[in-house]
Formats: C-alpha cells, sequence, structure tokens
C-alpha cells in the first residue's frame, strides 16, 4: 500500500497493490498495522458504512464535532466520485483548505479523513456504491456541516450545478462563519 500525505495535514491517499492474473484481481484493501504506520497515528475503526447513490448526487459536506469527532477511511466499490475534504482545525495552517480526491472503483484508491475534517462527495458515474470506516460511533447531536458551494471554501465539484442532487437537509447547512466549530 503507498501512502501519499496530501497538502492537508493528516489526509492521505492509499493506493493499494493490486496483483492481476488471468482470474481477476486481489489486493489488501485493510491492514491494521500498514494502515498505522502509513498514517503516523493509531486509528482503531469501529463502524462500517456504506450508501448508493446516482449520477449528480452531493452528499456533504458532514463532520462530528468534539468527543464524537470522527476519522473515515473512505472508498469506492462500484463507480467514480469526486471526494472532499475540508480543513476545519481551527489551529491549522490549512483551515478552511480543501483536498479533492478521484475515487473509483477501477481505481481502487482511498482516502484517508482524520478527525476534524468536513467530508462529502459527488457522484460522478451512472451509480456508485461508496464505503467507509469510522473510528468514533455516529452521534446525532454531534453532527455538524458546510454548505457545499461555500463562496469561502471555493470547492470546484467540475460538475453542472443545476445538474446537483442535494438533500433539503444538505441545502440548508450554514457556509463555513457560521458552522458549529469541530471542537
Amino acid at each position: 500500500m503507498k501512502f501519499t500525505e496530501t497538502k492537508l495535514k493528516g489526509c492521505f491517499i492509499l493506493e493499494p497493490k493490486i496483483i492481476k492474473d488471468e482470474r481477476g484481481y486481489f489486493m489488501e484493501s485493510f491492514n491494521e498495522k500498514t494502515f498505522q504506520e502509513g498514517v503516523g497515528q493509531k486509528v482503531t475503526f469501529v463502524q462500517d458504512n456504506q450508501s448508493f447513490s446516482t449520477k449528480g448526487v452531493l452528499r456533504g459536506l458532514h463532520y462530528q464535532c468534539g468527543e464524537h469527532a470522527q476519522a473515515k477511511l473512505v472508498r469506492v466499490l462500484d463507480g467514480e466520485v469526486l471526494d472532499v475534504a475540508v480543513d476545519l482545525r481551527p489551529e491549522s495552517d490549512t483551515y478552511g483548505q480543501y483536498e479533492a480526491v478521484l475515487l473509483s472503483a477501477e481505481n481502487k484508491t482511498q482516502f484517508f479523513v482524520p478527525r476534524g475534517f468536513a467530508h462529502g462527495f459527488l457522484v460522478l458515474s451512472e451509480t456508485a456504491t461508496f464505503f467507509y470506516k469510522c473510528d468514533n460511533f455516529y452521534n446525532k447531536e454531534s453532527e455538524g456541516g458546510i454548505l457545499y458551494n461555500d463562496e469561502t471554501l471555493n470547492i470546484n465539484w467540475n460538475f453542472p450545478i443545476q445538474d446537483l442532487i442535494i438533500s433539503d437537509k444538505d441545502k440548508a447547512l450554514p457556509n463555513l462563519q457560521n458552522a458549529k466549530k469541530v471542537w
């Protein structure tokens, strides 16, 4: 597994070693020891989540606050998405900046988003099955979110705005300035 840290300290792109032959392929998608060495910290995942969405669905930008903050290891099992992490750590040099990564069933790339980040994704293929591990349990009272088109963040979703499918809940999220503090 190859680990590449992004411009956002603590966010890593993970590229698995894929072994192909006439039968198909094999890859190790997760190994706790390799993962912890690669990201340089102890992370214990406690919950797996999976979603299915159609083209143009934008989910996010979501996060959990305080003691319920979550780190996530995300990947796409089927289809293709643009995955986005936004640094919300107030002490960070990259506060308010984002990283966007193309994740697909074809490239098998994974993205590690540590605690203190908002996360969202946009489905680029006809459908996509999205899978992620969390290191903390979901807590409704600790939910936070930021509007996907916040002008301060200026995220380039590289997709026609009129074709986005966004939940009413996500359309009503505040901008960065008015969002809940991550801690």
